[in-house]
């Protein structure tokens, strides 16, 4: 993956804090919203490159993805995803 710029961005705090609001709204990093809108602008203004990549969408990663290699089957079951011995019964 190309190692993403980072940029200095002084925004009105009234703007900022709408801003924050609405991406918690969509659950997103501020980052993550202020992002999306400039792509949603330039693909609207016909300005997006085609060598742009992808973004992941809102949320967290979903938990197979979070938990690759620890042995969790990410499919809900917290009794199969649980660490430790199984539960229940008498131990035997």
């Amino acid at each position: 993956m190309t190692e993403r710029k980072k940029i200095l961005l002084r925004l009105d705090p009234a703007v900022h804090d709408a801003l924050a609001r609405w991406a918690a709204d969509e659950l997103r990093s501020t980052n993550a919203q202020i992002e999306f809108l400039l792509r949603r602008a330039l693909a609207d203004a016909g300005r997006m490159p085609a060598s742009a990549s992808g973004m992941r969408g809102p949320g967290r990663p979903r938990k197979a993805a979070r938990d690759a290699g620890r042995g969790n089957t990410g499919d809900g079951d917290a009794a199969d995803d649980a660490e430790g011995p199984p539960r229940g019964g008498d131990g035997d």
